[in-house]
């Protein structure tokens, strides 16, 4: 049965021509190395995600084994303020055959900081097994899957190549494959499907937070990207993975996406969710991006910045920031509240500047902590390149990157599952 659709733009073929620009709605921001829609709409219903439509799900796992990939997020919309209902504890009750589930990146429930090895366990609640995703290994084992026919996806993403949601996908897709299962992905809308953003990955720089060639903001769904891995043939010797999408319902690309469930203890906000892929390119230098304080991810700041019109102090933060850069130190810097809800509405909302705007108010030295990882992040070593560089320098790369977005939108229109604009 075939569960998506594909969307296609007027006056765009949609043949997979990359070096042609496609049409209107897309507009550019060469100077921010942005391509965005233009507006923000609003969704007129409730949007239906894919994990809610369950007489669609419940019968395609059938009677086989079934794995679930989930984390906090995993829930049932209708019941997230006054009950809460996990979609394994759901699928259980229905009595689908769920032998374990996988934990990708803060654990099961939702409950490990970023970057935290994630054990492999049981599940108190269900005493199902749970297998690490995020710990020494990222991808599943052949016996991880010998008794599961179909693995669950479903994940709320944030639309970051560098948000590890997307590796793993990819390499769920990859071990499927190889094992012979099939894959379900329960779509979610993409706070960030109103734009693409910032520089293509290079692959001699593909790591767990690059998996693959997307740009930095890529603006699809979950779903799309496993279509497009499929359809690009971006798995290992050209494997393809039996993929189904269950698309979501009453969204589109230009409408603003606020999930009901943080999908990081870091990002507990929408304003955070849309300064993160600005952001995220702070975290390997002396920056603090407000970890450890109750704004993470909304502010930037410095033991001695120059910039003095605010403060704030990280402390240790449990199940989020356990040891947060400078800790227990004084930070002066910006508060980027404002600006990340203002982004909320605006058409675009992506500023790779303020990286290069910071170092030059202070630009010392070891300024970048660790230099391999902030290319992994960038997914280019140009951009560490640009610190420093003169404006004319600067302009020519972001130039470059915007033509490599035109490419990337006429590659991936072929796997939209959602018109762009109402």
């Amino acid at each position: 049965m075939k569960l998506w659709k594909v969307a296609v733009l007027v006056g765009w073929c949609g043949c997979g021509i990359a070096q042609q620009e496609p049409a209107a709605p897309w507009i550019a921001r060469e100077t921010a190395a942005e391509l965005h829609l233009p507006e923000r709409t609003q969704p007129p219903r409730r949007v239906v995600l894919g994990n809610e439509q369950l007489k669609t799900l419940v019968p395609l796992l059938g009677r086989g084994g079934v794995a679930v990939v989930a984390n906090a997020t995993s829930v049932l919309q209708a019941d997230v303020r006054e009950r809460p209902t996990h979609l394994v504890d759901t699928l259980l009750a229905l009595g689908v055959n769920v032998r374990k589930v996988f934990a990708p990146e803060h654990g099961f429930r939702g409950d490990a900081a970023n970057g935290a090895h994630i054990e492999d366990g049981h599940d108190p609640r269900t005493g199902l097994p749970i297998v690490s995703l995020h710990g020494d290994r990222r991808k599943p084992r052949p016996e991880d899957l010998a008794d599961v026919r179909t693995i669950v996806f479903d994940i709320q993403d944030v639309g970051a190549r560098f948000y590890t949601y997307l590796s793993t996908l990819a390499l769920v897709m990859e071990a499927a494959a190889e094992a012979g299962a099939a894959v379900v992905v329960l779509d979610r809308p993409n706070p960030h499907g109103h734009h693409v953003a910032g520089p293509m990955l290079q692959p001699e720089l593909t790591s767990f937070v690059g998996q693959l060639p997307v740009p930095m903001v890529h603006g699809l769904t979950l779903g799309e990207v496993g279509q497009m891995i499929n359809g690009e043939h971006w798995l290992p010797d050209s494997l393809h993975c039996a993929l189904t999408v269950i698309p979501c319902r009453g969204w589109v690309h230009s409408d603003r996406w606020d999930p009901p469930v943080a999908p990081s203890p870091n990002l507990p906000t929408a304003g955070a969710i849309a300064l993160y892929p600005s952001l995220c390119l702070f975290e390997p230098t002396m920056m603090s991006v407000g970890r450890g304080t109750p704004f993470p991810f909304e502010a930037i700041g410095l033991p001695g910045f120059p910039d003095t019109s605010f403060a704030f102090t990280p402390v240790p933060v449990e199940g989020a920031a356990p040891h947060p850069k400078h800790e227990g130190l004084r930070c002066t810097g910006r508060d980027l509240r404002p600006l990340g809800a203002a982004w909320l509405d605006a058409p675009s909302g992506f500023d790779l500047r303020m990286v290069l705007d910071a170092f030059a108010e202070q630009p010392l030295y070891g300024w970048v902590q660790s230099p391999s990882f902030f290319d992994k992040l960038a997914g280019t070593a140009e951009f560490r390149r640009l610190m420093g560089a003169d404006a004319e320098e600067v302009d020519a790369a972001f130039e470059e990157w915007t033509r490599e977005l035109w490419a990337f939108v006429g590659r991936s229109e072929a796997y939209l599952a959602y018109p762009l604009t109402r």
